[in-house]
């Protein structure tokens, strides 16, 4: 009995200390160290979880990046030098708001020239269909018809 106890509270100890290893400690100089930390955590993305940050993400690489990030910032690089390490690492793609370039032209615009050319379609349509019930009204009947109209209106009133 004692050896299934000793062999519970073993596999409860090692569980708890795999928990406990989850959770990163970092220690900052400073209050704005720290904030800076959180930022820049908040802000770059995941390259495997895509769209996690690498402050939410449990994946082994946002673990390194956030040790990579930590340890930057111990050796006084700015935001921008700790941005554009990860960016030649791992591209633009890293970054939630990637630079306005000639590769990423498509991915500003793209979403406005849709919506663009879904407007341009829509008027166009909405004109033709105007168009073709302003050509119907105005076609003027002629003498025959008028008179074949008149004499069935006529006949519908005497029924």
């Amino acid at each position: 009995m004692r050896r299934v106890l000793w062999l519970i509270s073993a596999l409860f100890a090692a569980w708890a200390s795999m928990a406990v290893a989850a959770i990163d400690t970092y220690e900052f100089a400073d209050e704005a160290q720290r904030q800076r930390f959180r930022v820049l955590t908040e802000e770059l993305r995941c390259p495997k979880c895509q769209n996690q940050n690498i402050a939410d993400s449990n994946a082994p690489i946002a673990n390194d990046l956030r040790r990579e990030i930590h340890r930057m910032l111990d050796e006084g690089q700015n935001d921008e030098q700790i941005v554009d390490y990860l960016v030649a690492r791992y591209g633009d793609f890293v970054m939630y708001r990637p630079p306005l370039t000639g590769k990423t032209l498509l991915l500003w615009f793209g979403p406005a020239l849709l919506l663009l050319l879904a407007l341009l379609v829509l008027i166009s349509v909405v004109r033709r269909r105007k168009a073709s019930v302003q050509t119907t009204d105005n076609t003027a009947l002629s003498a025959a018809e008028r008179e074949r109209l008149s004499h069935l209106l006529d006949k519908k009133s005497h029924d």
